[in-house]
């Protein structure tokens, strides 16, 4: 990789900073002093230091994201704010991508990563990775709606769902649940609900797989997963 591409991805500035750092002769390949951003790092093989500093590069970033609604789930769009605009410049040269997608008027988790073989394994539908929602629906939600998700409702384009575990929090004119369902059409949950005469209000995404959402994320806000929390994804089935 080369050496202005590698400072800039863990974080000491855009490519023009890193140039101004590279001349000033802070930075060392294997102890020598190394000024030119387009020369070429062997990241396995050698070592670079600034300021006597051991730089660590990782080829991979995780990210947990709590997206608002008027955000897209995509990394460029012309017309409207992305995922990847959320993102700090140091977090964004590694040139993530959301795992899935939530609509434009959804909130909550969302996964932005490089990786695109544990993005691969978390959308794949046969690893059937559960996903949670938490929703505000207009109508009274029943028990004999319930049963009807378990057995896998009927969408508007004939498609039959797998089942979904439907859980009631709050019944009446307006109800609030929380729905648990392995795959990801579009529009799924909105369109489950229509299928049994109801509309949704307000949707998040609470968890995914058996990782849940941090709490402590606003809106618009995101962290880096913790070593844990990827193993958690990885073995998600």
């Amino acid at each position: 990789m080369r050496i202005d591409k590698l400072l800039a991805n863990v974080g000491f500035g855009t490519r023009k900073e890193v140039k101004k750092l590279l001349k000033t002769g802070v930075v060392h390949v294997d102890g020598e002093p190394v000024k030119d951003g387009k020369y070429h790092v062997k990241l396995d093989e050698q070592s670079v230091t600034v300021h006597g500093e051991s730089v660590e590069y990782k080829p991979y970033i995780y990210l947990m994201l709590n997206k608002p609604k008027g955000v897209i789930s995509a990394t460029e769009d012309n017309q409207h704010e992305t995922v990847i605009d959320l993102l700090a410049f140091e977090h964004a040269v590694y040139e993530p991508f959301p795992v899935g997608r939530l609509d434009k008027d959804t909130e909550g988790f969302l996964i932005l990563t490089n990786d695109g073989k544990l993005s691969h394994e978390l959308m794949s539908p046969k690893k059937h990775v559960d996903k949670t929602y938490a929703a505000t629906v207009r109508g009274e939600v029943t028990e004999e709606d319930v049963q009807k998700f378990k057995e896998g409702v009927e969408l508007d384009d004939g498609y039959v769902t797998k089942p979904g575990h439907l859980v009631i929090r709050e019944a009446g004119p307006i109800s609030e649940i929380e729905l648990t369902i392995t795959e990801g059409k579009f529009h799924q949950v909105k369109r489950m609900f229509q299928a049994v005469g109801k509309k949704v209000l307000e949707l998040k995404r609470i968890s995914i797989g058996p990782l849940e959402l941090d709490s402590n994320l606003r809106l618009g806000e995101y962290r880096e997963m913790t070593e844990e929390e990827i193993e958690i994804l990885r073995n998600s089935k």
